[in-house]
């Protein structure tokens, strides 16, 4: 083979290498090429983070990480007393403690000053522990020892969970920003120093006497007005532990007074109705509504309105027990009912709201009722009140006679107060009402009955309003499934708050009486008579 001169190797390196190496080059140039704009930015100084940005950004961190690690596992279910409440830390500017006691609101104490608030929330009342303090009155007075010993436990659960999430969730949040060990551990620490010093802020400026001057907010800011300041509470506390101890006990001989009660003995088939009123936000009354259901055998309950004290939606949780009372709830509107409390109980199951006279047949029993035309919580009476409760009662009445006229007469009439109940005489037989907190019976001018219910809330928060409590009263209403008339009442009452007294009476209309000749319809202007039923046995009453 003829060997290449080394000039022209030579001439041929210098045309070939340009060309085997463009492809490089231009990759080179297309990751190089920098626009003017992106060259100035190239050359300028970088801003170096001075000690200061850089503290709080840590503080930042500290903070966040603390209040999610508080979120994630910083509550402790505690028991305190008969009560299972919820304890929780967290971070606020004035300190204190807040109580919220749904679905009343809540009420705030200046316990300390510090950058962490302590949340207790009341669940509910544990029913096994309740009826343990009924049966073992005696435990009453070491109750107050108990409840500290139950918050001071909770307390303490409270503070070690709250170092380990506060901790924990500073760290790990450090870990997830700064991606440096180092950084996320001295995040911890720093959580960890505010966190001790928060607890010896508010050790060094705890006020036990800050439950004497609670602050009130929700349904319970009118508390103070209606119950007196917390230090009348605190000394007659005894009386109020009373009440709540012996209500289970009191109902009890309720039910053994009525199976002594002669004159009239209701058949299997006989309606059994149960008629409340003016409940009025109190929560007792729901037990004593089931035990009467069960105890009684009820159909049906009536309520005639005022179970709400403000008819706002904070309260319409309260309604939610009457879904499991053990029989169908017919229910008109009171003036401390409101039209946000109508809608709510429409939605509940087992519940009929009686308005403009619209009857509905509910047990065998045929019922029609009217609003209350006034929303009046504030216990106002605007004028022409009385008015409007005629117009109301006309407008009721007309329904009966249209209902009446198409062959579906109405059994029952339902309105809450008696100005208006008294407009459907000699439209019905028996109309039902409440309004007044006492109870009443009359025969009106054109025969029908009046029956009004007294309170079966005992007033609610009003019960310490007069020199005595009010009293829980109800009333069962038996009815011939035939004839669909009124054959006997039972007129239930328990002792108001702080007594400890039961007493069931019985009625019946005239025509009922022994010896009377009944009327063929069972119904009809007539005297009533009664026939007390032994008072239940209790100890002396305050």
């Amino acid at each position: 083979m003829a060997r290449v001169p080394a000039a022209v190797q030579h001439v041929l390196a210098e045309v070939m290498n340009p060309i085997r190496n463009a492809p490089r080059a231009l990759i080179h140039r297309h990751r190089t090429r920098r626009t003017p704009a992106a060259v100035e930015l190239a050359l300028r100084p970088r801003p170096r983070s001075t000690p200061w940005t850089r503290a709080a950004g840590l503080v930042s961190v500290v903070l966040l990480g603390a209040w999610l690690g508080l979120l994630v596992v910083g509550d402790v279910r505690v028991p305190v007393g008969p009560m299972d409440t919820t304890m929780t830390l967290r971070p606020s500017v004035s300190g204190g403690t807040k109580i919220n006691v749904s679905p009343l609101g809540a009420l705030r104490l200046d316990s300390h000053v510090a950058p962490v608030r302590l949340d207790v929330n009341v669940d509910q009342l544990d029913p096994d522990r309740a009826a343990a303090l009924v049966d073992h009155p005696e435990r009453l007075s070491g109750l107050q020892d108990e409840v500290a010993r139950d918050v001071g436990r909770g307390t303490l659960d409270l503070a070690v969970r709250s170092c380990v999430a506060v901790v924990t969730g500073a760290t790990a949040l450090g870990l997830a920003v700064y991606r440096r060990p180092r950084r996320a551990l001295a995040a911890g620490g720093l959580a960890l120093t505010l966190l001790v010093a928060s607890g010896g802020s508010a050790y060094a400026t705890w006020n036990p006497d800050s439950v004497l001057e609670p602050k009130f907010s929700g349904l319970l800011s009118s508390a103070p007005s209606l119950v007196g300041d917390a230090r009348s509470i605190v000394t007659e506390f005894d009386v109020y532990q009373k009440e709540l101890a012996r209500l289970v006990t009191n109902v009890t001989k309720l039910y053994d007074a009525t199976s002594t009660l002669p004159a009239y003995q209701p058949d299997p088939t006989t309606i059994r109705v149960l008629h409340v009123s003016d409940i009025h936000l109190n929560p007792a009354s729901w037990k004593i509504i089931a035990s009467l259901v069960e105890q009684y055998r009820v159909n049906v309950i009536v309520d005639s309105g005022d179970t709400m004290d403000h008819g706002t939606a904070a309260e319409n949780g309260f309604l939610d027990p009457i879904e499991d009372l053990g029989a169908p709830y017919v229910w008109v509107r009171g003036n401390h009912d409101s039209r946000v409390t109508q809608k709510y109980l429409q939605g509940l199951e087992n519940v009929h709201v009686l308005d403009d006279g619209r009857a509905r047949t509910v047990a065998g029993l045929r019922f029609a009722g009217i609003g209350d035309p006034q929303y009046t919580p504030d216990r106002s009476k605007p004028d022409g009140a009385e008015a409007s409760q005629e117009l109301a009662g006309a407008r009721l009445a007309s329904a009966l006679r249209d209902q009446r006229a198409a062959g579906t007469p109405v059994d029952i009439a339902v309105a809450h107060e008696p100005s208006a109940a008294r407009e459907v005489d000699g439209e019905v037989p028996l109309v039902l009402a409440g309004h007044l907190h006492r109870e009443d019976m009359e025969v009106m001018e054109y025969g029908t009955r009046l029956r009004i219910e007294g309170s079966t809330g005992g007033s609610g928060l009003r019960a310490v309003e007069g020199e005595y409590p009010d009293p829980i009263q109800a009333s069962i209403l038996y009815f011939d499934r035939d004839s669909r008339r009124l054959q006997a009442w039972d007129e239930i009452e328990l002792g108001g708050l702080g007594l400890t007294t039961a007493e069931v009476s019985r009625h019946l209309p005239k025509e009922n009486q022994p010896g009377a000749t009944p009327s063929p319809t069972g119904s009809g202007p007539s005297a009533t008579g009664s026939t007390p039923a032994p008072t239940a046995p209790s100890p002396t009453s305050p």
